[in-house]
């Protein structure tokens, strides 16, 4: 049962309005590029006097009450960035009209602007009856690359996560000014951009959410919930009973010290006119809690342990995003969900773990809990839903972490083609992946003289964890992300947040919107 204040999930999101005219007294925004000659109506002298330069991010109150705001060189990294940077100096206002409504800038308004075309509007937002901050952007003449990257920024910028008795301040509405002509265009580049940022989002709010709330099954029922809301998206649930009738092994054993049990999440995707006839299962780690079982961790930094089931609120954001945008492609994912804790029920090191699809497992160490998991769901997806394709994530390693920092994420995969489609899937929405290989003599070392294999094989640690999982794929083309860095970040940067930061959950997107595709 949960025990702490629950948040609301999806948290509010900037309001995105596209429109050719703004005839309500908003403040607008001028785009400053770094280098570039200055835009109509703005010079040299009020430039300097601001102090702008054009660098990314920078945002100038003016003199006439315009906004200046410094795009860079204004390709899509630098207009995701600048995006993000701008709804943070709105939320900060939004802010301050809250708590001091006197000094309030903006002006109260309902859900639509004046031509009535309100496009996409973040979860929950719109007028509380508090000012609402209003900005405009003209867009006109953008390409769609960088307009979906501004419409991101915006989206990730304006996230907030806390969990507070007091409700949080409207994030605010921004105005996207386009030709009549461009319209359209500007439309449905808003849909998909909007989508893709809601399953990041969302996918931060689920990581983000405290562990005495997040039980397994408060995480699965949540996102069950959630694919309520999208036509066509069809979620099942293994609770714990169901799981021990048909032999999730991995999952009772991760699970078995805990009071609150595993339970599984089953989300399906089936157009009825797949653009792409394969079939693509995704597989994301839902470890609510990680204290390490018996192999304890060390108390520093346990708190952010809440985080450890990022990879599964990446395919739970993701299957979402691909139901909403109706992708012709059929998708399953695949949530095995369990709190790792330390109990007289806990499982041991050296215990013999069978697995649903028949595999024993030696345990070498508790800790290594999230690849237990994961080989039930990899094991159940091979043998009951035939797929083409295998993509599972994961907070898996510190050794991923160690060897590409906090801002990259691990990609291992048996096939080449699978492995290009998602580096370039990551490329195309800001999240970078480098390949790392699957050496075969580490795979030697999966083998075990008790089991049928050993889960925390001597030698590297994220290639020997990949491999570990690669057993339980049956051969099918298949990518292991390991997301352990960049699924939380210390510092903002960019249109990530300080906390979780939802990685993976674009990527996951975009890969489906790649085999979709015409010609995908």
């Amino acid at each position: 049962m949960a025990v702490g204040v629950v948040p609301e999930i999806p948290t509010r999101l900037l309001s995105l309005v596209t429109t050719a005219r703004v005839d309500a007294p908003v403040e607008r925004v001028v785009t400053l590029t770094r280098n570039a000659a200055l835009p109509d109506g703005l010079d040299q002298v009020t430039v300097r006097r601001v102090g702008a330069t054009g660098k990314v991010g920078e945002v100038h109150p003016l003199p006439d009450g315009r906004w200046l705001l410094g795009i860079g060189d204004g390709a899509p990294p630098a207009c995701r960035a600048a995006g993000a940077a701008l709804a943070r100096a709105l939320a900060a206002r939004a802010e301050r009209a809250r708590r001091s409504p006197d000094d309030a800038d903006g002006t109260a308004s309902d859900d639509t602007d004046d031509t009535g075309r309100t496009v996409a509007e973040g979860p929950g937002s719109g007028s509380t009856g508090d000012q609402v901050p209003e900005l405009a952007v003209a867009v006109g003449g953008w390409s769609a690359e960088r307009r979906s990257a501004l419409v991101t920024g915006l989206l990730l910028g304006s996230h907030r996560f806390r969990v507070s008795r007091r409700r949080g301040a409207d994030p605010g509405r921004v105005y996207l000014v386009a030709p009549e002509s461009e319209l359209a265009a500007l439309d449905t580049v808003l849909a998909t951009a909007g989508e893709m940022a809601r399953a990041c989002a969302v996918a931060r709010d689920l990581a983000s959410m405290p562990s005495d709330v997040k039980t397994p099954t408060w995480l699965v029922e949540t996102a069950a919930r959630l694919a309520g809301e999208v036509p066509g998206l069809a979620a099942e649930i293994w609770p714990v009973e169901r799981l021990a009738a048909e032999g999730f092994g991995g999952m009772l054993a991760v699970g078995g010290g805990s009071a609150r049990p595993p339970a599984m999440l089953r989300l399906d995707w089936s157009p009825e006119r797949p653009a792409d006839p394969r079939h693509l299962v995704l597989v994301g780690k839902g470890v609510t809690f990680d204290t390490g079982g018996i192999s304890i961790k060390p108390a520093k930094g346990m708190h952010l342990m809440r985080t450890d089931m990022s990879g599964g609120a990446a395919v739970i954001g993701a299957m979402l995003a691909v139901g909403r945008l109706a992708l012709p492609m059929r998708v399953t994912g695949l949530v095995p969900a369990a709190e790792n804790h330390v109990s007289g029920s806990a499982y041991r090191p050296g215990d013999v773990v069978r697995h649903y699809d028949g595999t024993t497992t030696e345990v070498v160490n508790t800790d290594a809990e999230g690849r237990m998991v994961l080989a039930d769901a990899l094991g159940y997806a091979v043998r009951e839903l035939a797929p083409d394709l295998i993509v599972d994530v994961a907070t898996l390693t510190g050794a991923m972490k160690v060897a590409l920092g906090m801002r990259t994420g691990g990609l291992l995969a048996s096939d080449d083609e699978l492995a290009a489609r998602l580096v370039a899937a990551g490329d195309e929405v800001g999240e970078r992946w480098w390949r790392m290989p699957l050496l075969e003599h580490v795979a030697e070392e999966v083998r075990s003289e008790l089991a049928d294999v050993r889960q925390a094989p001597p030698g590297p640690g994220g290639i020997g964890a990949a491999l570990f999982l690669r057993e339980f794929t049956g051969g099918l083309p298949w990518a292991h992300l390991d997301i352990a860095g960049p699924a939380r970040c210390e510092k903002t940067y960019a249109e990530v947040g300080a906390g979780a930061t939802g990685f993976a959950a674009r990527t996951l997107v975009q890969l489906v919107r790649g085999y979709a595709a015409p010609n995908g």
